[in-house]
């Protein structure tokens, strides 16, 4: 799960610094500002993530056995996923019914964060 996690997370940023550039070159003249906002949104809150996702892998690689530090890798991911995925497609589509599914992401991303802080109080309390 470590290496899972790590290449998850450095895959996350490169994708984010691609879309990013391809969102300010490539994209000013083709999506409202609207949309653009929404674009550039997901790729943020992915970035963010990815970040996210390699100390988690990272820590995995010291404390393998922690449920909790896999619970996060899982749940970044899946926020990832629902997340950035669901804007970066309302952006081009502009479906709004697409915006059901981003508090989705949004939750599993606190639980991820929430599983991080918890790993971090258990394990550095050893």
């Amino acid at each position: 799960m470590a290496q899972l996690g790590f290449f998850l997370g450095s895959l996350g940023g490169l994708l984010s610094v691609a879309f990013g550039a391809f969102g300010a070159h490539g994209l000013r003249d083709r999506l409202d500002a609207y949309s653009l906002g929404v674009f550039e949104t997901a790729v943020q809150y992915q970035f963010y993530h990815s970040l996210a996702l390699l100390i988690a892998g990272l820590l995995l690689v010291q404390f393998p056995a922690s449920s909790l530090l896999k619970s996060s890798v899982v749940l970044f991911v899946l926020g990832m996923f629902l997340f950035s995925g669901s804007l970066y497609v309302l952006s081009f589509t502009g479906i709004r019914w697409l915006g059901a599914i981003t508090p989705l992401g949004g939750l599993a991303f606190i639980a991820g964060w929430t599983c991080l802080a918890a790993a971090g109080w258990q394990l550095l309390g050893q």
